[in-house]
């Protein structure tokens, strides 16, 4: 999963882009755990992904209301439809991805 930038955030709404965007601080334990859990996904699901530092980005969590980390939120059309705070386990990730990019399919 590649590192954004703000940019590449913009782009990829502007793009009307369906996919997930992962924030994230380096600090925080839960955060490594879910980057891991990701890393899995990306190898078993074809979906465009990014991840941002939140630490570099105060006014963007201002601006999505990102309430913590680690926060996936998913992108369909270029509009934010669901955010993700609990990623609970690497099936439940991947159950709930496959199951969004079925309907992004239909």
């Amino acid at each position: 999963m590649k590192e954004w930038n703000q940019n590449n955030f913009t782009d990829f709404l502007e793009r009307k882009s369906t996919g997930l965007v992962y924030f994230y601080t380096p600090l925080c334990g839960t955060c490594q755990m879910a980057s891991k859990m990701l890393q899995v996904i990306e190898q078993l699901v074809e979906i465009e992904m990014g991840k941002m530092n939140l630490n570099f980005y105060p006014e963007l969590a201002m601006d999505l209301e990102i309430e913590s980390v680690p926060c996936l939120i998913f992108v369909r059309d270029g509009l934010i439809t669901e955010t993700l705070y609990a990623f609970h386990s690497v099936p439940f990730l991947l159950e709930k991805i496959k199951l969004y990019v079925n309907e992004a399919d239909a």
